[in-house]
């Protein structure tokens, strides 16, 4: 092969791995860039202010935040087919047998949701720790409405087993 075929063919084979590179680049892109803009069924996403997370599995506070995150990731998602199955099988891992039952209970007679209690889905959730005793802990979850100067709020005391974490009573604050 003479000098001039050996550099054209580097030059060919340079081309062609620079057009690979740049059309994969495309195509990540133009495949990131809806799940980006938050392209949603019927709820608009948001990209993350904070981009970091933390948590301890052996903090009773932590634990309902687990749940009322997860939770509300489920009932949220209308669109997935899962979700309804996900939500009850939350329900089930993070809350006692007795408050499942006074959940469903609250279900029947309210025709709302006993874990938000309410009929839809916050935009925003957080998770105080407020005190223990007697082996039990309460967090107080205060769940957003909706965006603006002056959003509408409303609270819920969950009250959790310092040795199993699982969620034993939930009310909501009057």
């Amino acid at each position: 092969m003479s000098v001039r075929s050996r550099t054209l063919s580097r030059t060919h084979s340079r081309k062609i791995l620079l057009t690979a590179v740049a059309l994969t680049g495309g195509f990540t892109l133009a495949a990131v860039t809806p799940a980006l803009a938050g392209t949603g069924p019927s709820h608009t996403t948001r990209a993350a202010a904070v981009s970091s997370a933390q948590g301890d599995p052996r903090n009773a506070t932590q634990h309902v935040a687990d749940f009322y995150g997860a939770y509300i990731d489920a009932v949220w998602a209308t669109g997935d087919k899962s979700a309804g199955t996900a939500a009850k099988a939350l329900r089930g891992f993070y809350l006692t047998a007795a408050a499942q039952k006074k959940v469903a209970a609250f279900e029947k007679k309210e025709h709302a949701d006993g874990i938000l209690f309410a009929q839809n889905v916050p935009v925003k959730w957080q998770v105080t720790y407020t005190g223990s005793g007697a082996g039990h802990a309460t967090s107080r979850v205060t769940l957003t409405w909706s965006d603006g100067k002056h959003p509408e709020v409303s609270r819920i005391d969950v009250r959790s087993d310092l040795k199993t974490l699982k969620i034993t009573d939930l009310k909501p604050v009057r």
